[in-house]
C-alpha cells in the first residue's frame, strides 16, 4: 500500500525501515498505491473535518495506536476586504492557528508520533524555531514518551518556547541558529537511538498534505488557481503539493493549482536558487528575519519545495520584514485573523505579486497561515502601538477618545 521512495535516485525502502535519508544522500518520501484506496467524495464527507478524515491516504497500519488531538479542520476564511485592496475577487486564508498548538505541525506530528509508536520508539526529538518543538511536546505528551527538543538559544519567541515546557519536554538551548542545532540533532537521533520528528522525516510530511485536502473540500473541490506557501524549512509547500497530486490522482478534481512559495528577504537561499535557475542552495549563515519560524538558512527540504515549483509552474519570492508586518496588521484588522509574523508571509507575497501582475484579480487564491499570534506576542509589544495610561475619570477617557 506504501513504501518510501527517495526523490533523487528512486531507490525504495520498506515502511518497516526508521531510516531519514536515501543511502545516495536524497530525501525520502512516502509512495502511496492510489490504485488501491477505494474512498469516494461522499464517504469523506461524512466523517468529521480534521486529518484522520482522510485515514486512507495516511501511511498508518489498521493495528497502529493513532496518537490525536483533533489536529486539522481548520477554518477557511474568505478574504473580501484584503481582496478589494489588493484587487482580488476570490482571496481565502487557511488558518493553521487553528490547530491544537496553534500551527500547522500538529497535523505532521499525529501521523509522526503514530508512527514512532509503530517503530517502538521511547524519546522524540527535534530542533525547532518554536512551533514544532510545541508540538512535539504536546504529541509526545499524549503519546506518553519522552521529548527533547533543541532551540536556537535566544531566538525562540515566547509563546513557544512556553509551551514546549508546559508539555514537559526537555529543553535544550544551542549556541547557534537553527541550523546547527538541526545538525546536532540528526546526529543524536542515530547515537543516542532517539526518533527525529523535524520536517526530513517524510511520515510526519503525510499528515501536512491534508491541508489540500481540507482546502478543495471547502472550496466545494473548485480548485485554487494560486496557492501560497511561508517556506522554512520547506517541508510544508511539499506536502501540500502532494494532497494536492492525490486528490488528482484519485480523479476527485480535475486539474491542479500553481503553488508559490514565500521566504522572509533574510532567509530566503531557496528563492536565490529558483531565480538563478540552479536545483541546490547556497546556505545563508546568519539568516535574519523578524519572522523566526522562517529564519533558516540552510532548509533541508528544499530539493522537494524546489520540485513541487517546478511540477506546479509555480514560482519562488521573498518578502521583506517591513511587508510581513503590513501583512500581518492588515490579516487582524481587516478580516480579524490574528497570525504570527512568518504566517503573514503568504499575503505578503500576495500583495507584492499583484502589484508586479504575476498574480491576476480573477484568479481564486489561497494563502497558507501557518501560526497563531499569540505564538509570538513580544513582537506585537515591541512593534505595535502602545497601551495608554489614565486617571479612572471620564474626563481623561474623553481626550482619548477625541485624538
Amino acid at each position: 500500500m506504501f513504501e518510501l521512495r527517495c526523490i533523487s535516485c528512486g531507490q525504495s525502502y520498506s515502511n518497516d525501515v526508521v531510516i531519514f535519508n536515501c543511502s545516495c544522500g536524497g530525501l525520502l518520501e512516502v509512495l502511496i498505491d492510489i490504485n488501491k484506496i477505494s474512498v469516494k467524495k461522499r464517504d469523506l464527507s461524512r466523517r468529521p473535518l480534521g486529518v484522520w478524515r482522510y485515514k486512507e491516504f495516511l501511511p498508518i497500519d489498521p493495528d497502529d495506536h493513532i496518537i490525536s488531538l483533533k489536529e486539522g479542520g481548520t477554518p477557511l476564511y474568505r478574504g473580501r476586504n484584503i481582496g478589494r485592496m489588493v484587487g482580488l475577487t476570490e482571496l481565502f486564508i487557511k488558518n493553521e492557528g487553528g490547530n491544537p498548538t496553534g500551527s500547522f505541525k500538529d497535523r505532521g506530528m499525529t501521523v509522526g508520533v503514530t508512527k514512532a509508536l509503530h517503530f517502538g520508539s521511547k524519546f522524540v526529538c527535534c530542533a525547532s524555531t518554536g512551533n514544532t518543538s510545541a508540538s512535539l511536546a504536546a504529541y509526545a505528551a499524549k503519546a506518553g514518551i519522552k521529548c527533547i527538543v533543541l532551540l536556537p538559544s535566544g531566538n525562540i519567541a515566547l509563546g513557544k518556547l512556553a509551551q514546549a515546557i508546559l508539555h514537559g519536554a526537555l529543553v535544550v538551548e544551542i549556541k547557534g541558529n537553527f541550523d546547527v542545532a538541526l545538525n546536532l540533532i540528526r546526529k543524536a537521533s542515530k547515537d543516542l537511538n532517539l526518533y527525529l520528528l523535524n520536517s526530513i522525516n517524510p511520515w510526519r510530511l503525510e499528515g501536512q498534505k491534508t491541508e489540500a485536502f481540507e482546502i478543495l473540500e471547502q472550496l466545494d473541490y473548485n480548485v485554487p488557481n494560486t496557492v501560497l506557501v511561508p517556506m522554512g524549512n520547506c517541508g510544508n509547500i511539499s506536502a501540500i503539493w502532494k494532497g494536492f497530486k492525490e486528490f488528482y490522482e484519485i480523479g476527485f478534481i480535475n486539474k491542479l493549482p500553481r503553488m508559490i512559495g514565500i521566504q522572509a528577504e533574510g532567509a530566503s537561499p531557496v528563492v536565490e536558487a529558483f531565480k538563478n535557475g540552479r536545483e541546490d542552495i547556497i546556505p545563508i549563515n546568519y539568516p535574519n528575519t523578524i519572522a523566526t519560524a522562517i529564519k533558516i538558512g540552510s532548509p533541508v527540504n528544499a530539493p522537494k519545495a524546489l520540485q513541487a515549483i517546478k511540477e506546479s509552474k509555480g514560482l519562488i519570492e521573498s518578502v521583506n520584514d517591513n511587508e510581513i508586518m503590513k501583512a500581518q496588521k492588515l490579516l487582524a484588522r481587516f478580516e480579524g485573523v490574528g497570525v504570527e509574523p512568518a504566517s503573514a508571509a503568504s499575503l505578503a507575497g500576495v500583495i507584492k505579486l499583484c502589484k508586479l501582475g504575476i498574480v491576476k484579480e480573477d484568479e481564486r487564491v489561497v494563502c497558507i497561515t501557518t501560526g497563531h499570534a499569540m505564538k509570538d506576542p513580544e513582537m506585537i509589544f515591541n512593534n505595535y502601538e502602545k497601551t495608554i495610561e489614565i486617571e479612572p475619570r471620564i474626563e481623561d477617557l474623553r481626550k482619548i477618545l477625541k485624538t
